[in-house]
């Protein structure tokens, strides 16, 4: 359990240890650096990838020059798969990369991938990932949660859903989407894993009866009449952590001022993108490219734009779209939602032993290079670690007590 008396505790233990919130707090803001210089120790930063809208910022803050303006290059590598971006994270071949959140977490762990310890230094975006449903799904009358769970239970056959990766966001999504409505993934589904530019073909062909993943993969899944939006994320979390900014722990303390640079660079980018329309448009425009996603601007930029439809007549505009900045909010790497991401790794049985929760997120998340890097680019930063937020099934996720919340789902491994 942690009270609010428990984790003010817990917050003192820490911080005698050198890793508390207490001594982020405490951090100077944009003053010199412990080591006397801010100067990058690492002027060529390689920066992975995946196709996916949400790496707008990081591509955006190299084709800007955001880069530049902290005395470093961001050099791009677009990747296949997100085991590729783990092991090219683990293996050095990655400074950093656009990644999973769920990923980073469970690498630490030792969980879908060698234990190596991790460091989230910022996050990228909120909301705009989907699930989407097949459309020989939708025309049996599986259109959302509910009808999926009653053409399930009458239409008995095995279903299959894709994630894109095994710890990862779009997987704990997806379960959790799934499980609101009584399916619970494991024992009621086959779940497989694909990596997000796979997913519309590998639909197409009928590898699956629906898939969780980013933008732009579920419009294009419309734009090409083989899917139908069932969902978006921000109804399962409005506001959700999504992408981070990842590297390893040994490249942080190696690379402390690089760190600083990349991170104040993205942060710089993802501020010019939700700062007017014709930013969003620039940005859309860009990522299609087949350097980065490698599709049409028109299925990137409705999304972005929060104009929504699900294929199948409906249309609405989302104030809850995808968002790369939002006054800071956004990027702040809360030890609450990376703590929520352990309980899911615990009540689906990733996790075998009960974690630390919040060492392992105070570990993690590098809010004293965030908190740095915020000052370098003028942004304002929460005041508290923790956020609270009601969650589609109306649970409420707050950060104070996460075993007891890991515990009290009535579906789970």
């Amino acid at each position: 359990m942690t009270s609010d008396s428990t984790f003010n505790v817990r917050r003192r233990r820490l911080l005698g240890a050198g890793a508390g919130l207490g001594a982020l707090a405490a951090l100077p803001g944009g003053g010199a650096w412990a080591a006397g210089s801010d100067k990058p120790e690492k002027e060529e930063v390689r920066v992975g990838f995946i196709p996916l809208t949400d790496c707008a910022s990081v591509v955006m803050a190299s084709v800007l020059g955001f880069d530049k303006k902290y005395g470093i290059k961001i050099v791009l590598s677009k990747e296949a798969s997100w085991p590729g971006v783990r092991d090219k994270l683990v293996n050095g071949e990655l400074d950093a990369a656009h990644v999973l959140y769920g990923l980073v977490y469970g690498v630490h762990l030792g969980v879908g991938g060698a234990k190596t310890d991790m460091a989230v230094l910022m996050n990228l975006n909120h909301n705009g990932q989907a699930i989407t449903l097949s459309r020989k799904v939708a025309e049996k009358g599986g259109v959302d949660g509910a009808s999926l769970a009653k053409l399930m239970r009458t239409d008995k056959r095995e279903y299959s859903f894709a994630q894109t990766f095994p710890t990862g966001t779009h997987a704990m999504w997806l379960y959790y989407w799934l499980a609101s409505y009584g399916i619970n993934p494991l024992q009621d589904a086959k779940v497989i894993t694909v990596p997000p530019p796979q997913m519309v073909a590998n639909m197409r062909i009928g590898n699956m009866d629906g898939f969780c993943v980013g933008e732009p993969w579920n419009h294009r899944a419309i734009v090409d009449g083989v899917g139908i939006t069932a969902a978006t994320t921000q109804e399962i979390w409005k506001d959700h952590p999504e992408k981070v900014l990842g590297t390893t722990a040994e490249w942080v303390k190696k690379y402390p001022n690089t760190a600083r640079a990349l991170t104040a660079a993205v942060l710089e980018a993802g501020r010019w993108i939700d700062a007017s329309l014709s930013n969003k448009n620039k940005m859309a425009q860009t990522i299609a490219d087949k350097s980065y996603v490698n599709t049409s601007v028109d299925v990137i930029n409705q999304r972005i734009l929060g104009r929504y439809q699900n294929g199948l007549g409906k249309t609405w505009d989302d104030p809850n779209y995808m968002k790369f900045y939002n006054d800071g909010l956004v990027n702040f790497p809360y030890l609450s939602d990376g703590m929520w991401f352990l309980t899911q790794q615990k009540r689906w049985g990733l996790l075998k032993a009960e974690p630390d929760y919040l060492a392992v997120a105070t570990a993690i998340n590098r809010i004293d290079v965030y908190r740095d890097a915020a000052a370098m680019a003028k942004v304002s930063v929460p005041k508290s670690p923790l956020r609270s937020v009601t969650m589609l099934d109306g649970t409420v996720w707050d950060g104070k007590n996460p075993q007891a919340y890991a515990a009290s789902f009535k579906i789970k491994a």
